[in-house]
């Protein structure tokens, strides 16, 4: 029975490994489900094994030999080991011995193409949107169902069905284990982003529950994307959210108050903004730039994100330039949600009065129905102008739209300081 200690780097040593270790047995079976049930399998026996032996020197190669023998074991049963004996044999030399060496660095180009493909499957367009997220952080992230039932504050047998039905979907639509090329290629990437955006932006304003922040999911999607980072180097809008979402995480520290509260964005405490997240930021901007994403709908964002970074004092932010990047993502990738935070960028530019006609030309948007931030927006430039009680009526019913109690809490406070 593996102690604490012990535990704690097996769980550590799952949450490295388990995408390399998907990556390899969806390869190898050709089926996503089977490739899980065989790297629980493994995690299974490491629990049982490492707890009286240790942690081997090599654990990833001890996980993913004991799920390989087990994989052989399975065809030989199935009376399969014919066909696939040769693929398991091409890869690595399935050994009895416990303990079994590493990877041989011959090996790397073809975990990295794994990884690739994995990720293109977990978030292949033949799924829903939250079924590629439950799929990305399960078997990309590493994630328990538990843990990623936890994270969206949904019940575990709902994040259970989205991954069952997600396997299944795969497998009736008979998605091959492959990195498409050209066009093809960008388009599948671009879906993985999307999931990675989902994952981040749930975490950085998490849309109901308690807590302003989910940290974790905002790690994981980071986690992630400097993967694909790595996989696909020449695809600028990767190192455009890269970049969006580093920058943005720079500042979770100082978004939050002693006792959990939400800080809004002029009002931070700018010195405990992370440095190395910026820069690391910034750096991936420049990336996107010099492989001429500049005008890409993430690296537009960043560049946004960039402004804010940049300035070392709230009044030092140059609204205007912010403007004008919303102006251009506007024409990139047109929708309601840029049109507000133009709206924004031009009442700080201009002052309010500027900025809430572009506010009430979207009242009537669909898309924006039961959105939020639409009657927050209002209410914050009818309170500059002195409209309070327009201004507290806004509030109010932005209160009734959230589902996150902080922010909830953070409206009725300013629907308060309206006055009757």
């Amino acid at each position: 029975m593996a102690d604490r200690s012990t535990r704690e780097t097996i769980e550590a040593v799952w949450r490295i490994e388990a995408p390399r270790l998907m990556a390899g047995l969806v390869r190898l079976t050709g089926d996503v489900g089977l490739a899980e049930d065989l790297a629980q399998e493994a995690f299974i026996a490491a629990f049982e094994h490492w707890g009286h032996a240790g942690v081997p020197a090599k654990p990833g190669a001890w996980l993913m030999t004991t799920a390989r023998n087990r994989a052989l074991d399975m065809f030989r049963r199935h009376a399969r080991l014919a066909e696939k004996h040769q693929e398991l044999a091409r890869d690595l030399t399935i050994q009895e011995e416990v303990g079994a060496p590493d990877f041989d660095a011959a090996l790397e180009p073809m975990i990295e193409d794994d990884m690739l493909r994995l990720m293109l499957i977990a978030c292949h367009p033949v799924l829903s949107p939250e079924a590629r997220v439950a799929l990305t952080l399960r078997m990309v992230g590493g994630l328990t169902t538990d843990e990623i039932a936890r994270a969206f504050l949904v019940p575990e047998p709902t994040v259970a069905q989205r991954i069952v039905r997600a396997k299944r979907a795969l497998g009736q639509a008979d998605v091959p284990f492959e990195v498409p090329a050209g066009d093809k290629l960008t388009a599948r990437v671009g879906s993985v982003l999307a999931v990675l955006y989902l994952i981040f932006n749930e975490g950085y304003a998490a849309s109901s529950g308690d807590d302003w922040l989910r940290p974790a999911l905002c790690a994981d999607a980071l986690r992630i994307g400097r993967v694909l980072a790595g996989l696909v180097p020449d695809q600028p809008e990767v190192h455009g959210l890269l970049a969006l979402m580093s920058l943005q995480a720079s500042r979770s520290a100082a978004r939050v108050g002693p006792d959990g509260e939400p800080v809004l964005l002029l009002d931070q405490d700018r010195t405990r903004w992370d440095r190395l997240a910026i820069r690391n930021g910034l750096a991936a901007l420049a990336r996107a730039e010099a492989l001429g994403g500049a005008r890409g709908p993430y690296a537009l964002q960043a560049a946004v994100a960039a402004c804010h970074a940049r300035a070392v004092r709230p009044e030092d932010t140059d609204w205007v330039r912010i403007a004008a990047i919303y102006r251009d993502l506007a024409e990139v990738s047109p929708s309601p949600v840029v049109e507000l935070n133009r709206a924004v960028a031009v009442a700080m530019a201009d002052g309010p009065a500027a900025g809430l006609p572009l506010v009430d030309a979207l009242l009537e948007e669909p898309a924006l129905r039961g959105y939020h931030l639409l009657p927050s927006v209002r209410g914050d430039f009818l309170f500059k102008l002195g409209r309070l009680a327009e201004a507290r009526a806004e509030f109010e019913r932005a209160a009734g739209m959230t589902r996150n109690t902080r922010e909830q809490r953070l409206l009725r406070d300013r629907a308060a300081a309206c006055g009757e």
